[in-house]
């Protein structure tokens, strides 16, 4: 099974290069979701960590965010919980999918939680950070002093940039992004 892994900036489009694949994707940020929504194991050990800023279940994005805001060393006790569970999430996912051809990994900490395989194709979403800022405004209720702090816990983007096999730009435009996947996918398929 070929494993294709898709990194990138926060806000770059990771997450839509990934479904353009028409393959298996595993979201990070959506298992992410999950686990605030409905593990009570996660929730008992984010509360006896941080019982100031979790408080309810399921988990609420703001209960997150307040604990990151108020100190960045929150973030990494969130991190040593929700990381391994993500990563067991993850092991299941491909067992599920090891017949299949290739999956997608859109897993925004790739290679900060070493999760990087010699044979692994990486692909680097590279975009403008005008046009990122400007997607990310859509977004419902989005922290950007949030999005500054996790955007510090993820490796220099040059670094992921020079790691990675292929980049594909994002310019935002689905008909031109489109076009790009299909070309990488000829590529990667020997179609």
């Amino acid at each position: 099974m070929i494993r294709i892994a898709v990194v990138g900036d926060i806000g770059s489009g990771k997450t839509y290069v990934a479904r353009l694949f028409g393959l298996p994707v595993f979201n990070a940020d959506k298992e992410v979701v999950k686990i605030y929504r409905n593990s009570r194991i996660a929730y008992k050990k984010l509360r006896h960590k941080l019982p100031k800023f979790i408080f309810s279940f399921p988990i609420k994005k703001e209960q997150i965010g307040s604990a990151v805001k108020d100190n960045s060393k929150n973030l990494k006790i969130i991190s040593k919980i929700i990381h391994p569970i993500v990563r067991k999430r993850m092991f299941k996912f491909l067992k599920k999918h090891s017949f299949k051809k290739a999956v997608v990994l859109d897993i925004p900490l790739y290679f900060e939680n070493k999760l990087n395989k010699k044979k692994d194709i990486v692909i680097y979403v590279s975009a403008k950070k005008k046009l990122i800022n400007f997607a990310l405004k859509k977004r419902n209720k989005l922290n950007f002093k949030l999005i500054k702090k996790l955007g510090k816990l993820q490796k220099p983007l040059l670094m992921k940039k020079k790691n990675s096999n292929y980049v594909i730009v994002n310019d935002f435009k689905s008909r031109n992004l489109k076009k790009r996947v299909k070309k990488l996918k000829y590529k990667i398929f020997d179609l």
